[in-house]
Parts: C-alpha cells; sequence; structure tokens
C-alpha cells in the first residue's frame, strides 16, 4: 500500500517579534469547554504549477513566519495552572514557541484520486499533522502545524489548529490572511482582534482565570474519541446553487403565514440531507432523531460587542428534536422550520446566559461519538475557502482531517464553482443507501471531476 514520506519537519517562529515579554491570555468559557476534544483539521488541495516544489515549501515557511507575527497566539502554548480544589486555569502563552512544519511527498497519489473518489480514500488523513492529538495536549504541542504534502500532479497543504484558541471562523481568518502575506502583502486587509471577550466583571465573568474541574492527570486519562473508524467512510456531495433554490422554494411552499420568509437555504437544504439520512436508517416512526446546530455569536453579541474579526471561540450549540413521522411526514417545510425556530432562540440574552452559567458550573465536552440517530453540523459556506491562493492560484477541492470525526459529522464547506459541498460521515451501508435515494440525489451529485 502506498504510504506518505516525510522529507523533513522544521518549527516555524513569527517574523519580528518586538517584545520578550510572555503575553498571557486567559480563555474564555467557550474556549474552555473544547479543552478534550480535537483540533480542528481542514486542508486545501492544488494542482501543480510552474513553481517547483523547494520554492513553494520555502516560500510557505517564509511567509507563515511572516504572518504569525500576526497572530502570535498560534506560535505560543497552552499553560495549565493546577489548584489545591482538583481545578486547573488554563492560558494560552505567546512566547513564541513555534509553529510545526512538515514536508512530505506522496508521489503515488493525484488530485483526481482525491477529488474524483466516490468515499474519501483513508490516505487522506495522512495529509494532516498532530494526528491522535488532543487540545489539552498543547502545552507541549503546538497549537498550529501545517502539513504540505507533494502529490505526483499536484500538492494538499494540511493545516491542524488547536480549537482552545480559535473556531471555524477563526481558522479560515488564518487561513485566508497566510494565502495574503503569501501573495506579497505586508499587512493585513483584515487584523484579528486578539483580546479576549468577556462580560463585565458585575456577572462573574471578567478576564481573570476561570477554573476547570479537572487536572492535569484527569485530561491525560481523558481518553480519544476522534478519527473515523473501520465501519465509518466519508463521501461530499455537491449541490449546485440552482438545486438549493429549488429546495428553499419547496420549504417555503410547504408552510403558511411569515414563518414561510424566515427559512434560509442553508436550513432547507440540511433538513433535506436529514431527511435522506433518517429515511435510510430505518428507524422507527415514534423514535427520536437530533440535529446539532452550531450557532455562532460575532453578530449576535452586541453589549460589549464582539468584533467580527475576533480571534477566538465564538460558537454555541443547539439541538433540534423531531419524531421520525414528524420529519419525514411533515415535508421539507417543517424540518427547516424546526432549525429555524432554534436559531432564533439564540438571542444575545440566551448567548450570555449560557455564558455566566458555564462559568458557576463547567462543562466540558467530551463526545464519545454521537448516538445512531443524531447528526452535527460544523463550519460553513461562508468561510472564504477558495480564495487561498498563495501565489500560484486557487485551490481545486478542500477536505477535512480526522479530527473530532464520528458517526453523523456533517462538514459543510461553499463549492469550487458555486452552491455547497457537505462532507457526511456515516456508515457505508447509509451512504451507499444517500446515494440510491432519488429524492436525495434529485438535488445532489456525488463528486466533481477534474480531468485536466
Amino acid at each position: 500500500m502506498a504510504s506518505v514520506k516525510v522529507i523533513s519537519t522544521s518549527t516555524i517562529h513569527a517574523a519580528n517579534k518586538a517584545s520578550t515579554v510572555e503575553e498571557e491570555i486567559q480563555l474564555t468559557p467557550w474556549d474552555l469547554q473544547l479543552l478534550l476534544v480535537d483540533p480542528i483539521q481542514k486542508g486545501l488541495l492544488y494542482r501543480n504549477d510552474p513553481v517547483t516544489p523547494p520554492i513553494i515549501i520555502q516560500h510557505l515557511k517564509h511567509s507563515l513566519s511572516s504572518t504569525l507575527s500576526f497572530f502570535p497566539p498560534l506560535a505560543g502554548r497552552l499553560s495549565v495552572t493546577e489548584h489545591d480544589d482538583n481545578t486547573s486555569s488554563v492560558s494560552v502563552i505567546c512566547n513564541n514557541s513555534g509553529a510545526l512544519f512538515v514536508h512530505a511527498v506522496a508521489d503515488d497519489y493525484s488530485v483526481n484520486d482525491i477529488v474524483s473518489s466516490v468515499y474519501t480514500p483513508r490516505f487522506v488523513h495522512s495529509l494532516f499533522p498532530l494526528n491522535r492529538v488532543r487540545n489539552h495536549e498543547g502545552t507541549t504541542k503546538p497549537l498550529l502545524a501545517v502539513q504540505v504534502t507533494e502529490l505526483n500532479d499536484g500538492y494538499f497543504i494540511g493545516c491542524t489548529m488547536n480549537h482552545v484558541v480559535g473556531d471555524g471562523t477563526s481558522f479560515w481568518h488564518f487561513m485566508n490572511s497566510w494565502a495574503e502575506i503569501s501573495r506579497g502583502s505586508e499587512k493585513l486587509s483584515k487584523p484579528p482582534v486578539l483580546e479576549r471577550w468577556f462580560l463585565d466583571s458585575g456577572h462573574g465573568c471578567s478576564a481573570s482565570a476561570i477554573r476547570v474541574p479537572l487536572t492535569k492527570e484527569k485530561m491525560i486519562q481523558s481518553g480519544y474519541y476522534g478519527f473515523v473508524s473501520e465501519l465509518q467512510r466519508e463521501r461530499v456531495f455537491h449541490f449546485s446553487k440552482d438545486k438549493i433554490a429549488e429546495l428553499k422554494t419547496k420549504a417555503k411552499a410547504e408552510l403558511e403565514g411569515e414563518s414561510k420568509n424566515k427559512i434560509s437555504s442553508l436550513q432547507a437544504l440540511l433538513t433535506h440531507l436529514w431527511r435522506s439520512v433518517v429515511r435510510n436508517q430505518g428507524l422507527e416512526p415514534e423514535e427520536e432523531v437530533n440535529y446539532r446546530l452550531l450557532i455562532g455569536g460575532r453578530g449576535r453579541m452586541k453589549s460589549p460587542a464582539l468584533a467580527e474579526n475576533y480571534f477566538g471561540n465564538a460558537v454555541q450549540d443547539g439541538t433540534v428534536s423531531m419524531k421520525v413521522k414528524e420529519l419525514l411526514e411533515g415535508g421539507l417545510g417543517k424540518g427547516a422550520l424546526e432549525m429555524r425556530k432554534i436559531v432564533d432562540l439564540h438571542t444575545e440574552e440566551k448567548m450570555k446566559s449560557y455564558y455566566r452559567g458555564w462559568v458557576k458550573n463547567p462543562r466540558l465536552l467530551t463526545e464519545g461519538g454521537m448516538a445512531g440517530n443524531a447528526l452535527v453540523t460544523s463550519s460553513s459556506p461562508r468561510f472564504d475557502v477558495y480564495g487561498n491562493d498563495f501565489g500560484w492560484g486557487k485551490p481545486v477541492a478542500v477536505r477535512s482531517g480526522a479530527g473530532n470525526k464520528s458517526h453523523g459529522k456533517i462538514t459543510v464547506f461553499a463549492g469550487a464553482e458555486d452552491g455547497v459541498d457537505i462532507e457526511v460521515c456515516l456508515s457505508y451501508e447509509i451512504l451507499e443507501a444517500m446515494g440510491n435515494d432519488c429524492e436525495f440525489m434529485d438535488a445532489a451529485s456525488l463528486r466533481r471531476l477534474i480531468t485536466n
């Protein structure tokens, strides 16, 4: 079996570090709840260009160093302080310990091996660094790692970012910034806001260190749950802009009154997907099924304001629960409306209430894999994935790594030309059934072939 061969590893430090003072950044409830789960792993696929690989590697190292100057937390490490009551305080120390850079080769594989496969090939997971490393290990492991892997007709840039440091919005903000610097810019068009967002001290949510109910030993013993098991596969379905518009029109037509005007294109699309998954699981009509949505706070928090370019985590989850019969017989509109209701419930005050409650009673995410009748969506079609031109052209595809993958994980990306790509992690049997589901596939295509 072909393999991915590591050529070299190096540590990239932030260039032009002006101060020797190691700034400490206290973490918010949104950050701390992610200590026991996996980093973010996303990667971009490129075709070969006239620039030779050694030049690409050196250029990317240099531009990464320059970009880290604007994102000092990514060149730092986590710091854990244990207390006598079996709790710990966790922060980020911006000490410029550096990011990991891996240069690898997998010349038995091509761009088409990734893009044209019905199922994501297993070897794609090997194109990411820091596999099987969890967020709390950021005390000794880099908070950012990049692996550039040469294929026989292209290359893949796989990036792993500690999830405690930032969410998907922050991840793609960094990637967009790195590409911008790589293209020759000396400054960023959207500089990150690095100051952490806290409620005022009157609510007990100031920037003082928040304690979590964990010791270092308990963190180590927390176990590992990520990675796609042998029983699960990943498959990417593409939905064109026109097909998504048709789904939205259908969902709205099934509703009455003002509620029909609240349905978004994404809610209609995700409901279409959800109905197919449930339809092909063979569940009983009265069984409850759940869909967990991740809801961003940047557009919701006004007092104090949460900046659009805020670098950190600003996401809370909300769960849509329905009976199988209700979801399948209620039509596309019913499911989409239930999603809309959950999103609308996440007002500024509700998100603040969760924030305050977490400080009083910290709860760490420790998913051991979702139940067979639950889905969860991550990422967003709004992220500028295909704008990541490092100077040699735009990517032709995006893929995610194995971290945080379990049965029911749904990852949403913008399509390369238009529309939306949805990466689905489920059992082979369910994914095959979805591919043969005429109602579902009427709006989807399996893959986008690249032949040149």
